[in-house]
């Protein structure tokens, strides 16, 4: 500062240059060149102190006003490091004070959470432990997805222990799936092992299908039918088709050998089945019911619907046509019941009209129901471009919006049959 031709409380100009004096452990630093006058010059810089001001008292202000307030010691340790090497001259030492103060709660801060985030991080960690030795793999693998999620969306822990609590919770995680994976491949071999198995005995059927001889070839299909049995269960997607292809060539020769021997084949009905077929027979005999007569068959058909419900038929042995005969029936039903209720709310004489009149009158009334129908199945389909059946909340509303078609189908089913039956009405 000796030789300074203008001297100032926090700078000072000496050979046409601009300082700022030091300070702190800090020495003097250039910070400028005289462009026109010394007190130009000296005013610019002292002028722009002003700007460190308003950027220590914004990051304040900032900071009262923020949830996450720890957030804020990153900017702060930045300003501290642009204020150092600020150019201007001013009393840089209470700013710095400022910030240090503000560092002290921030840091504080970020140790309290730190400290509630460790503690959070540990409970979690006990959860996985707890059930990341299960073989229940799907509630399991749910469940760990769960709590890896809360994991994210807890905060960090300090330094010294992040690395520990992060391994500790990813061994968990990775132990269990890797598990899953070993166990899925294992289960993958054996399935791929008993498709094979099934497809040399499809290879073997159907050589012995093409036999000359008859008798030779019925005994060893029966040994191989037997073979087939043993084999193992399959997914049904993967062995469906081979299933039904091996039944038919046996079937085929079991056939051919029965007619040969003048042997008549009754065949054998699931009792199963042989229940449903009659619950399907009694449902469509309900259907027909006349009149205030359809009430009470709504109430039988909600039986039938809970019993059939008891009946637990293994997919393979269903029948499409029984279980479609039993659905249809009971849609008609409840639709013919739900056209009663309004039939009596609306029309309190309905009884008393012809029955040409009475017919028109149910047309006029399901027309109206179909018409409000596919509107808010218009509607419906609007909001179920996306949806994925794999999502158990999206499968839910495509089961609704299938349902809504199947009501709206068999409302059109009964139209036609008020329509024709109009046509030779009184």
């Amino acid at each position: 500062m000796e030789n300074a031709s203008l001297v100032d409380e926090y700078g000072y100009v000496k050979d046409g240059k601009v300082f700022l004096k030091g300070y702190l452990d800090y020495p003097d630093r250039q910070i400028g060149e005289v462009k026109r006058t010394e007190q130009e010059a000296l005013d610019y810089f002292k002028n722009r102190f002003i700007i460190a001001q308003s950027k220590v008292a914004q990051l304040e202000e900032e900071v009262t006003d923020a949830q996450n307030k720890g957030s804020y010691l990153t900017k702060l340790l930045q300003l501290r490091k642009k204020l150092l090497s600020f150019d201007a001259i001013g009393n840089f030492p209470p700013l710095l004070d400022r910030l240090d103060q503000l560092e002290d709660v921030l840091s504080g801060l970020i140790h309290t959470n730190q400290l509630k985030n460790l503690e959070i991080k540990r409970a979690l960690i006990g959860e996985a432990e707890i059930i990341a030795g299960s073989d229940d793999w799907k509630p399991t693998a749910e469940a760990l997805q769960e709590i890896k999620t809360k994991w994210i969306k807890t905060g960090p822990v300090d330094k010294s222990v992040e690395a520990e609590v992060e391994t500790q919770f990813q061994e968990l995680l990775d132990g269990f799936f890797q598990r899953r994976r070993e166990f899925f491949n294992e289960q993958n071999k054996v399935i791929q092992e008993r498709l094979d198995q099934y497809d040399e005995l499809i290879r073997l059927v159907e050589r012995a299908a093409r036999g000359n001889d008859l008798e030779v070839s019925y005994q060893e299909i029966r040994k191989l039918n037997n073979t087939w049995k043993t084999v193992g269960e399959v997914p049904i997607k993967k062995g469906g088709k081979l299933f039904k292809r091996f039944k038919r060539t046996v079937q085929y020769v079991f056939n051919r050998y029965n007619e040969s021997k003048g042997i008549v084949y009754e065949k054998k009905v699931d009792p199963r089945i042989e229940a449903q077929m009659k619950m399907a027979d009694e449902a469509e005999s309900l259907a027909k019911a006349q009149g205030k007569a359809i009430f009470d068959s709504a109430n039988r058909a909600k039986e039938l619907l809970n019993a059939w419900k008891e009946i637990k038929v293994p997919f393979k042995l269903q029948d499409k046509q029984i279980n479609e005969r039993f659905r249809a029936a009971c849609d008609k039903i409840f639709e013919l019941s739900y056209l009663g209720r309004v039939l009596d709310r609306k029309y309190p004489a309905f009884d008393l009209k012809s029955q040409s009149e009475q017919l028109r009158t149910k047309i006029r009334e399901m027309e109206y129901l179909v018409k409000r129908e596919k509107n808010d199945l218009h509607f419906a389909m609007q909001d179920a471009d996306g949806l994925d059946p794999e999502i158990p909340e999206d499968k839910q509303i495509l089961n609704k919006i299938n349902t809504q078609k199947r009501k709206i189908a068999m409302k059109e089913v009964i139209l036609r049959e008020f329509t024709k039956a109009l046509e030779t009405a009184d």
